[in-house]
């Protein structure tokens, strides 16, 4: 027995055409918007394992650089006399009142977004302290070169429908709307049914004292 064929780029594609029943160039070549803008939604709307990400590094500023593709911090922590401290997550003004002068130092207890791309945390670290971030990422957009990504893979279907979903205004064909928009909806509570039997229970740590 043969197993289907695993979703790539290139099919991706080619079952945008045929589910649209359009193949005139002025359509396909719009496709590739078309997959970046569901890859945004996906992005934006899911949260899963498949999502997760862990960068390691080495805190020594009140500033931190966020990864690039960063969507959503899960966790920061660091290690301090081999125990590991969760940071708690707080406002950027909370933040700022409770450490108004970055040239106060200790060992950072809070942390918020400073802009899209930058964490701060309050104290300035004192010392250089082992850490982690926890986060949600965008995965890398799929194009020609980059064939396959972790949802061809594992979620292929919420895939194809945020795709086709994204065609329905372009095509002006209001009416499948909500048959995209359902069959989305669909997939993505079965990813995050999956996915939150997989994933363990995270503590509270983050949120309260």
């Amino acid at each position: 027995m043969t197993n289907a064929a695993a979703m790539t780029y290139d099919s991706l594609v080619t079952d945008i055409s045929g589910y649209t029943e359009r193949r005139d160039q002025a359509f396909l070549d719009q496709i590739p918007r078309f997959i970046m803008l569901a890859e945004n939604r996906i992005a934006s709307e899911c949260r899963g394992l498949g999502f997760q990400r862990y960068a390691t590094f080495t805190l020594n500023s009140n500033i931190i650089d966020k990864p690039s593709r960063w969507r959503e911090t899960i966790s920061l922590s660091l290690v301090n006399n081999n125990e590991i401290q969760y940071l708690y997550e707080r406002g950027y003004e909370y933040c700022r009142m409770y450490s108004p002068n970055p040239a106060t130092t200790g060992i950072p207890v809070y942390y918020a977004n400073y802009d899209y791309e930058h964490i701060i945390v309050v104290p300035s670290p004192a010392s250089s302290y082992p850490s982690e971030l926890a986060y949600y990422e965008r995965p890398e957009p799929l194009s020609s070169l980059n064939q396959t990504s972790w949802t061809t893979q594992y979620a292929p279907q919420l895939l194809l429908y945020a795709c086709l979903l994204e065609t329905a205004p372009w095509l002006k064909n209001d009416q499948r709307i909500q048959t995209w928009q359902g069959l989305y909806n669909a997939a993505k509570g079965d990813l995050e049914n999956e996915s939150a039997r997989r994933m363990s229970d995270r503590s509270n740590s983050r949120t309260s004292e």
